[in-house]
């Protein structure tokens, strides 16, 4: 049960982490405070713990020295004490001094947005290179607020950002700290050889790969899964896990999906991106976001139903110019139409061209999102050799029609032909290609 007591709201619950969440609000924000204060609850309830209150504070510019002011910190003291509040986590990412400050005067255990995050991408990342990736950005997030970390890391046991390094390593001098940096950079470096040569056997293979992209969770695995059952034979029933919280996907999954007219396409999951993601946290997960650029297609996931759309689009919108690839072709998809009025949707056309409204749960125009799919693949070709026999001289004659043979051979067990295909027609007639 939530119920107001002031200027703030309280939830009647009991948890081991118990949590204030603190915003400040400044005349420049693109999103309104309280929707990112929203999304800064589900970020914590991500995290595994539950919002007791939230404060917003307005403000013409920042603290330096307390974020807030000492007198707000004061206040937030106060509010702990009186609800039992364990932990209070910032909506903005906060300096060592911010955070030693904001430590002493609270005497709680204090999280930025960043930290908060970091912490969810800790507990969330299953492949080896994730696992690294989170290390990597967790101990470059830490180096600078090492003390302030040793301050409550030393008292608090656990919990909420504190995944990850451990206290031990914490502790260590800057310059260990600095040399695990070196270590596990050059553990990313020998991963990356490995993906690098998994991706050269994917475009060996000459499948058309499809990236799904968007907001965290927009609903992009739970699209994946429908294409995965729709494909059961390329993909063994292997589902991707689906949770209605965000970050529920950190790790890519690829799998195979076949169009309408027979072509066999890749299809990847992407991490889902927030609001307030500084540029280090995208470059933490530089491997998941590599499928991004490699990709012939990009499907740009929205959550129809979020009042929110706007801002998520144009967030989205973004992250992709910085990972520079806005030259690809890509198709917006407003996903979760079954909860949504889509004549009365209120964004910006100039981050939205192609489109199509979806309902991956209710499996509604999913098959219009297939023809979609078809129709936006750029067509890829391939030279090749093939080697048809004499009794189907209907496929001779359809290569004859329909492209430029550089070179026709007759031989005793059929026709020789050397041309460049399409896609299409490669997978349609791939037992003729010589190897």
């Amino acid at each position: 049960m939530i119920y107001k007591e002031g200027d703030i709201l309280v939830q009647d619950t009991i948890s081991e982490e118990r949590v204030l969440i603190v915003g400040v609000e400044l005349g420049t924000d693109t999103i309104h405070i309280d929707n990112s204060m929203d999304e800064l609850e589900e970020l914590v309830k991500a995290a595994g713990g539950i919002v007791i209150s939230r404060l917003i504070q307005k403000k013409d510019s920042i603290n330096t020295a307390y974020f807030i002011g000492k007198g707000k910190a004061e206040e937030i003291k106060n509010y702990c004490d009186e609800l039992e509040i364990t932990t209070v986590v910032f909506n903005d990412e906060l300096s060592g001094a911010q955070l030693r400050n904001l430590e002493k005067i609270i005497d709680k255990k204090i999280v930025d947005r960043t930290n908060l995050i970091l912490d969810i991408f800790a507990n969330r990342a299953n492949s080896k290179e994730g696992k690294l990736q989170v290390k990597l950005a967790q101990l470059k997030y830490r180096l600078p607020r090492l003390i302030g970390f040793r301050d409550y890391l030393s008292r608090e046991g656990g919990g909420i950002g504190t995944r990850g390094p451990g206290e031990q390593k914490l502790e260590t001098d800057r310059r260990h700290i600095l040399r695990e940096i070196d270590n596990i950079e050059k553990q990313l470096k020998e991963v990356e050889k490995v993906r690098s040569i998994k991706r050269k056997k994917r475009e060996d293979s000459d499948l058309p790969i499809v990236a799904l992209v968007g907001y965290t969770n927009a609903g992009k695995s739970t699209l994946l899964n429908k294409i995965i059952e729709m494909n059961d034979e390329y993909n063994d029933s292997k589902q991707v896990f689906t949770y209605d919280m965000l970050f529920a996907t950190l790790d890519t999954s690829l799998r195979r999906g076949k169009l309408p007219n027979g072509q066999i396409f890749l299809i990847t999951d992407t991490v889902g991106f927030v609001s307030k993601l500084p540029t280090h946290l995208i470059a933490a997960f530089k491997g998941t976001l590599e499928e991004v650029q490699y990709a012939d297609l990009l499907l740009h996931i929205v959550d129809a139903s979020n009042e929110d759309l706007d801002i998520q689009i144009k967030t989205t919108y973004h992250i992709l110019k910085d990972l520079k690839v806005l030259d690809k072709p890509m198709v917006t998809v407003f996903n979760k139409i079954d909860k949504a009025d889509i004549n009365n949707l209120i964004y910006d056309n100039k981050y939205v061209d192609k489109k199509i409204f979806i309902s991956a749960k209710d499996e509604i125009n999913i098959d219009k999102l297939m023809e979609t799919i078809e129709e936006n693949l750029p067509q890829q070709f391939k030279q090749v050799t093939l080697k048809i026999p004499y009794d189907k001289q209907n496929i001779v004659n359809y290569f004859m029609k329909s492209y430029q043979v550089d070179k026709v051979e007759y031989i005793e067990e059929g026709t020789i032909l050397n041309l460049t295909i399409n896609h299409i027609d490669l997978q349609k007639y791939k037992d003729y290609i010589m190897n």
